[in-house]
């Protein structure tokens, strides 16, 4: 089913289509992506790497064909999901100790690269996203964001104050994901035509199977959510997040956020009775 664009601020459309690439830029490409090993694929990603000198316009027309269009391909879109114990140690009866890894077809990998380091770009010149979110970021770090916080804790105690930190851990954030709201995010931060349309099609129409051994589920679709494994989704993720940050802050609250790991932190006097009225205070929750 389509997903529908729902929640869209007036805004003036600033990007309407991607850049094509060109045979240099696919060589590069190529190179630096991770070979991984997906059952989708026709022949192994490390031998398309090695032959990408030969392969580079077939690449170039594909992609450049996709992006005119704002279409990102169908048979592109299932996963193969594995399950893997999460420790050899652990019982291999009990299914939660299990992680699911999940491999894309490795073209649709070359696609992404190439939308994801304009979609950047983009990002970076509107100073888009939220100042403290520091997950999947260039030049931010988990360590960026602990001294960050650190740093924070340690003026307000010489300030002589008390400060109360709240630490939250979204459940299933990345699955539960609403297509419609995260269109409306991309439509509200100027993005339009094909390039929106791609974007779109990048998250509607997916599936994923389970594969254990040589045996094969079913096909199961995923109406919800950004696709595991794809350097997309983490991008994705951030802009769709970004509302919290400026929720959490209008009740004057502090906060530092790294990917779906929330930081929540607030200051006052040792005699203050501010505090128990803030940890009261549930709205901002239910934006």
């Amino acid at each position: 089913m389509p997903c529908e664009l729902t929640e869209a601020p007036v805004c003036p459309i600033l990007w309407d289509s991607f850049q094509l690439v060109h045979l240099d830029d696919v060589d590069k490409i190529l190179g630096a992506v991770r070979a991984t090993t997906c059952a989708k694929d026709p022949c192994p990603s490390w031998f398309i790497k090695s032959a990408r000198g030969g392969l580079g316009d077939w690449f170039v027309s594909i992609i450049n064909a996709s992006l005119v269009q704002g279409k990102f391909p169908s048979a592109l879109k299932q996963a193969i999901v594995r399950p893997i114990l999460k420790k050899a140690s652990l019982d291999s009866t009990i299914l939660n100790n299990y992680r699911p890894i999940s491999n894309l077809p490795f073209l649709g990998k070359v696609l992404e690269w190439v939308v994801a380091s304009q979609l950047l770009g983009f990002l970076d010149d509107t100073d888009f996203l939220d100042p403290s979110q520091s997950g999947f970021r260039p030049g931010h770090s988990t360590e960026m964001a602990l001294v960050a916080l650190v740093d924070d804790l340690r003026r307000e105690l010489d300030r002589g104050s008390v400060t109360l930190l709240v630490l939250l851990d979204i459940s299933a954030a990345f699955d539960t994901i609403d297509h419609g709201i995260l269109l409306g995010r991309l439509s509200g931060m100027g993005l339009g035509g094909s390039a929106l349309q791609w974007l779109q099609s990048f998250l509607e129409g997916r599936s994923q199977l389970v594969k254990l051994g040589d045996t094969c589920s079913d096909p199961w679709p995923l109406t919800c959510g950004v696709p595991q494994g794809s350097i997309l989704s983490p991008m994705l993720f951030n802009i769709y997040m970004k509302p919290l940050g400026e929720v959490i802050r209008s009740f004057g609250v502090r906060c530092h956020l790294y990917a779906d790991d929330t930081q929540l932190y607030y200051s006052f006097p040792p005699n203050s009775k501010e505090a128990p009225r803030i940890l009261d205070q549930s709205s901002w929750t239910h934006h």
